[in-house]
C-alpha cells in the first residue's frame, strides 16, 4: 500500500511555514534541508520538518494539504505544537532509520 504525507516545514519556531504533500517525507525533508529545489523554501531557509500526517490515498492527502493552506496561521501553529511542542526538526529524529515516520 502506498503512503502519502502532508507535511509542514518551518524556518524556525514561529517562523515562515511551508505546507506540502509527498510520497516520501524523509526524502522531501532532506531536499528542503539541502535546498535541492530552488524556490520559496530555499529562498526563505524553510528547512525544518516540524509536522506531518500520513495518508493511504493521494487524493485525501491533497485535500488535506489544500485545507491546511487555507487555515489561519494561528491554527497551523497550534497543530504543529500539538504534535511537536518544541518545534524539533523531525527529520533529525527519523533520519537514522531506527524510527519510522508514522504520522
Amino acid at each position: 500500500m502506498n503512503k502519502y504525507y502532508v507535511y509542514i516545514v518551518a524556518s524556525k519556531r514561529n517562523g515562515t511555514l511551508y505546507i506540502g504533500v509527498t510520497n516520501d517525507v524523509m526524502r522531501r525533508a532532506y531536499e528542503h534541508r539541502e535546498k535541492m529545489v530552488q524556490g520559496f523554501t530555499a529562498q526563505y531557509n524553510v528547512t525544518r520538518l516540524v509536522y506531518f500526517e500520513k495518508y493511504d490515498d493521494i487524493e485525501n492527502a491533497i485535500k488535506r494539504e489544500k485545507i491546511l493552506k487555507e487555515w489561519r496561521r494561528s491554527w497551523k501553529i497550534r497543530l504543529i505544537e500539538k504534535m511537536n511542542p518544541e518545534w524539533n526538526d523531525l527529520y533529525l529524529f527519523y533520519q537514522d532509520g531506527s524510527r519510522t515516520a508514522t504520522g
